[in-house]
């Protein structure tokens, strides 16, 4: 696949606004548009001063409406009586995304609420250019599950979202192609390039060559594994057993005893699914394995945590402290929102351990491109790193480990993608 170097040499509008196109980057953990103008990418602002829009919604029951971005985040930590959200790329191509549900008085599925984001990135970037956007050429993961039927599914199901936001029609892009087209520019002519693109959701990788007249693409390959895992994983090891994961429950009859199970656990460190712990049988579930628990001070915060739905509370303080850690190696897990001085320390090193094992699985699915390209990996010239969790020490030292002749670029961590949609979508409809 070449893409030539007229791509994104002229504006993203045609002759009339019917032909405009927008070039979304719908993220796991954020969310960017924008157009190509004279050659370069135009991003829209999408909040106030703000190029990237985190993608959240919190549905605000006193004010029975629907927050989205920042406002979202800001109502959870305000303590606003609602139910927040995040992660919702993560839910594509599950039969959840399509179940009806009564949120502020309406039965929505998934998909509507995805749409309703969309129509938010939409109206943003009409109002800030004045034009009409009736088609999208959206970002998508090479793989958003490990599974064929579950990966068609997961396209089908964004398609349709784009379609309820008012889009007329949308294609798609791999996001590692896109961030190889946004970043040509590091590599020079007959240079092989491996985008690392390290995002929320998804591992994605692409091996390309730039020629003169444009790149092209070699091979792309992509798992199932991002950021929103080292948050989970770090939460299991961590944070999970001062809330009773394995804690021994005593039988209601006898003196036995089993391990907690460790669904609600393995739900509650999860981004996506914390909202769905908040239901009755999962509070009355915490509520028995506290009154049987041999540890009840454990499975106590248990129940507190999910009766006052500190789920994301929690979430948001293992994702601070793994950022801590990854620059100075320790830092800590402030938990005083379940209880009072309750914290986990993070000691040297502990967090790279516990996500090793997953950056060397995101560095033997690079190899795996590089493979289905028929190349070796030491002829790659340039290792580019995109995506937020790119940011992260242990995905650097791991890649870097197979591909140690490479030159090391570090791309626009939030935005390479979608800038290499906005160059695209100048051509995408050609």
């Amino acid at each position: 696949m070449n893409f030539g170097a007229g791509v994104g040499l002229r504006s993203a509008m045609g002759e009339g606004s019917d032909m405009a196109v927008l070039g979304v980057d719908f993220g796991t953990s954020n969310s960017a548009a924008g157009i190509a103008r004279e050659g370069a990418p135009q991003l829209i602002q999408l909040e106030a001063d703000e190029i990237t829009l985190p993608t959240a919604v919190f549905f605000d029951f006193d004010r029975k409406k629907m927050l989205i971005g920042s406002a979202a985040g800001n109502a959870l930590l305000a303590g606003e009586e609602g139910r927040y959200m995040r992660a919702l790329k993560s839910l594509l191509g599950a039969p959840l995304m399509r179940e009806k549900r009564n949120l502020l008085g309406e039965k929505l599925d998934f998909i509507d609420v995805v749409s309703r984001f969309l129509a938010r990135v939409k109206t943003a970037a009409e109002a800030q250019t004045g034009e009409k956007f009736d088609r999208a050429l959206s970002g998508r993961p090479v793989r958003f599950h490990g599974d064929d039927a579950r990966n068609t599914q997961a396209e089908a199901d964004l398609r349709e979202a784009y379609l309820r936001a008012g889009f007329d029609d949308v294609a798609f892009m791999f996001e590692p192609e896109a961030a190889a087209l946004a970043n040509r520019a590091v590599l020079d002519p007959g240079d092989l390039g491996l985008i690392v693109d390290i995002g929320g959701g998804t591992s994605d990788f692409t091996l390309f060559r730039n020629e003169a007249e444009g790149i092209d693409i070699l091979a792309s390959h992509g798992v199932r594994l991002g950021g929103t895992d080292f948050d989970r994983m770090v939460s299991l090891e961590t944070v999970m057993p001062l809330l009773g994961r394995g804690s021994e429950i005593r039988h209601a009859f006898g003196g036995e005893t089993h391990t907690a199970p460790t669904t609600i656990f393995n739900d509650l460190a999860t981004w996506q699914k914390i909202p769905f712990l908040y239901a009755p049988d999962s509070r009355r579930l915490a509520k028995d394995l506290a009154q049987y628990a041999v540890e009840p001070e454990k499975l106590g915060r248990l129940v507190s945590v999910l009766g006052d739905e500190l789920g994301h509370d929690i979430a948001f303080a293992v994702e601070a402290g793994k950022i801590a850690a990854n620059g100075a190696g320790r830092g800590a897990i402030d938990l005083g929102v379940v209880e009072r001085k309750l914290s986990v320390v993070l000691g040297d090193g502990m967090v790279e351990g516990l996500l090793r094992p997953m950056a060397d699985e995101m560095a033997a699915a690079a190899l795996v491109t590089m493979e289905q390209a028929q190349i070796p990996p030491d002829a790659v010239t340039h290792l580019v790193f995109v995506g937020g969790s790119s940011l992260m020490r242990v995905t650097r030292d791991a890649l870097g480990a197979v591909f140690p002749q490479a030159q090391v670029h570090h791309g626009h961590a939030l935005t390479a993608i979608v800038d290499g949609l906005s160059l695209a979508s100048a051509t995408a409809f050609d």
